[in-house]
Order: structure tokens, then sequence, then C-alpha cells
């Protein structure tokens, strides 16, 4: 049934704007007193909402009668919002002086996560998920990519996959999984790196594929991880397999982000430590370079080089990398705000890195913008400019989201 909703004092549909490299404000386009027509989750028109009702008699009606600023639904391509327990011991250790890498040497870091998420059972994990979902919905988030990597078993692999599958069934937005069984070499694995990752290639991916657990491959390249050559030939076979390929890159040494450019991965997500080679090789690449400003915020470290990559005409998204560890925050618009004041991002060019480009980094084609064909995924924030919603860094929450169309 057609659903017309509207009038927004703005519609700020995001359609047309190019997919790599800078945006000026002045590109976006602004429909003022605008209206979007949707049938069976699709949106079939957006345009003027009194043209759009007088030419759709028929359609239910959904009116605004106050301010109201509608914009795509954000794409979170990048978290890992499965896991139980909490990291706030290393959290204090960081502030206090301790680094990432030395609290993970001494016990604490992504293998605590690990143990805490081990004890859990499918069912509890699931609850936890969606918790953290449906918070993430209130935000604004439509589209949430979801890790794997707190398992590193084959078994517990499975559990976390399964889990995101079961949230998945429940949730009102769609949750996107991926196998990051690569996250470091667990402690308890008794071999080289190698054998380890030959047991993930020929026991849990193929499982993965077979039970339709996730299509998405990822990998941690970094010094206490993988190193850039065992992860090129992981990446390889399992692009061969069939999976889309992802990459944890140049977070605090260089090196992944080739790696994720020589093997056609979809994206290359931290990049803190990226420098000027890295930049360019991404921006000559189809591999979207993902900004994570909340392992930055929780690690006390500078931001991933985000105008630069824009200004060298590479596709940037944002994400808020959700984790027990390094990025606890979680809010993905507060995050963008951020970042965006600090390395001179405009406002096109974040609300482009949180919808479109994000979907780009997932391999989505049918969300991101609003206009004929694609997802009904919006959300209205209560003010009469748009300029409002990262004035207020994150402050400022949107009044009503919808999923294909309907309300959540």
């Amino acid at each position: 049934m057609q659903r017309l909703i509207g009038p927004f004092t703005q519609l700020l549909p995001l359609s047309g704007l190019p997919m790599k490299g800078a945006i000026a404000d002045e590109a976006l386009q602004i429909i003022p007193q605008g209206g979007v027509l949707t049938d069976g989750g699709l949106i079939t028109e957006v345009g003027d909402f009194e043209i759009l009702r007088k030419s759709n008699p028929d359609a239910e009606i959904e009116e605004i009668t106050d301010d109201h600023v509608l914009i795509p639904g954000f794409v979170d391509c990048h978290t890992h919002l499965c896991f139980a327990g909490s990291r706030a011991k290393d959290y204090a250790l960081r502030i206090a002086g301790k680094s990432y890498l030395e609290i993970a040497r001494s016990g604490g870091g992504i293998w605590d996560s690990v143990t805490q998420t081990r004890r859990a059972n499918k069912n509890e994990l699931v609850d936890l998920l969606l918790q953290r979902v449906d918070q993430h919905i209130k935000n604004g988030v439509t589209t949430i990519e979801i890790k794997s990597g707190y398992g590193l078993k084959v078994e517990e692999e499975l559990k976390q996959l399964q889990a995101i599958k079961g949230a998945a069934a429940k949730s009102k937005a769609d949750l996107i999984p991926t196998c990051l069984a690569t996250h470091i070499l667990p402690k308890d694995f008794n071999g080289p790196v190698e054998e380890y990752l030959g047991l993930i290639l020929n026991k849990l991916l193929p499982k993965i594929k077979n039970d339709n657990l996730a299509n998405r491959v990822d990998i941690f390249i970094e010094d206490g991880a993988f190193n850039a050559v065992n992860a090129a030939c992981y990446l390889e076979v399992a692009k061969k397999m069939g999976f889309d390929i992802t990459v944890h890159a140049d977070q605090f040494s260089t090196g992944g982000s080739e790696v994720a450019v020589n093997v056609g991965a979809v994206s290359a997500d931290h990049l803190e430590a990226s420098g000027e080679e890295e930049i360019e090789r991404l921006a000559a690449s189809e591999t979207v370079a993902v900004a994570l400003p909340g392992a930055s915020l929780g690690l006390g470290m500078g931001f991933a080089p985000a105008r630069k990559l824009l200004n060298a005409g590479a596709c940037l998204a944002i994400a808020s990398d959700w984790n027990p560890g390094s990025a606890p925050m979680g809010d993905l618009l507060m995050q963008a705000s951020i970042l965006s004041a600090y390395e001179k991002l405009t406002t096109a060019e974040t609300f482009a890195a949180l919808t479109f480009r994000a979907a780009k980094a997932l391999n989505l084609q049918d969300r991101g913008v609003l206009e004929k064909g694609k997802l009904g995924d919006m959300q209205a924030y209560p003010c009469a400019d748009y300029r409002e919603i990262l004035y207020h860094q994150g402050k400022l929450k949107p009044i009503k989201i919808y999923k294909k169309g309907e309300a959540i």
C-alpha cells in the first residue's frame, strides 16, 4: 500500500552526490516542505508534499505538523556489538597511561572479551545484542554491521554468528554479520599462525557459508594480531570462497591498507596510522576508507586522516566501532560530529559518510539515499535547519525513525 509521509520542513535526499572525494555543502539538494511516497518498503517518489498528495489521492497519509528535517537512516558499517562483559578495567588503565598493546600483553584487551563472551550462551548474547541494537535504532541507525571475533574457536565463532542471526530475526534494523575469527591468534591455540588460519579456512568458513551465517570476512592486521603476508594469503582464499573482504588496517602501524587494496577489499577500516602513501593508494582504489572516531576517542589517539583522504579522492565512510574495549561509547552521530570538527568535514561529507558511502562499505546499493527504488530507511530530526544536527554534536536525536517506510 502506498504511504505518503510529510511535509518535512527540509528533506535532504542525498541523491546525486559523488561516491568519492570531497563534497561542498552547496551540492546538497534541500526540498522544502518535502514528502516521501513509499510502497512495499521502497521509495516510489520524493518531492513537494502537496504535489505528491494531489497526484496520489489514494495514498495513506502520515502528516507531519511540526518542524522536522528528514535524512536517510544511518548505516553503521563497522561494529563489534555481539559480546558479553565489560572492559572498564582496561579503560581505567588506559587513562592512567598504559597503552593498548601494553594492556593486551598483560591479559586485558581483546582476549579479556573473548573469555567473557565464551562464558555466555547464545540466548544471553542475543539479548545483550538486541539491547545495543535498539539503542542504535533510537539514534537513527537502520543498518548495522556486526562482527564475530570474541569466540576464536570454531564452535564459539559459530555461536556468535548464530546469535547475530537470531537477533536479526527479532530486530527492526538490518543486521549484517561479518566473520572476524581472525581478530587475534587465540592464546589457547597451540600451534603456529598458519595452522590457525588453515583451521578457519577449512573448518569454519565452509560451515558459515553452508549455514548462511555471513558473507563477509575480516582480519586484524597489526602487531599482536596478524601480519600482512599471512593476512593476504588468508583473504585471497576467503575471497575465492565467495566472501566479501574487509580489513582492520593501519590502526597503530601501516601495511594493512595495502593488503586491503591489493586483495580488492570492500573497505579498509581504522587508518589512524595511514600516511601519504596509504592515502594515495586508497584514493586510487575502489576500497572504502572507513574512519572509526570512537576508537580514537576511547584510546586517546589521533583520528584517521579523513580530510586528506577526501581531498585525495577517496570514498570515506564513518562507523562507530562500538566494542567493549577501545570504543565503548557507541554513539555514531556524536562520534561523527566530533570527527567533522577536528578534521574539517563538511556537513555533506559527514552525512555521506554515514549513509550511502557507508552502504558501499557493506556492498549494499539499495539504501543510503532517498530516491525511487531505494529502501524507505529514514530519520527525522526535530528542527527546521539540517545544520542543527551536527551543531549539537550528537545531543540532538531523531524524533522519528522509519524502516522500509514504516515508523519504528
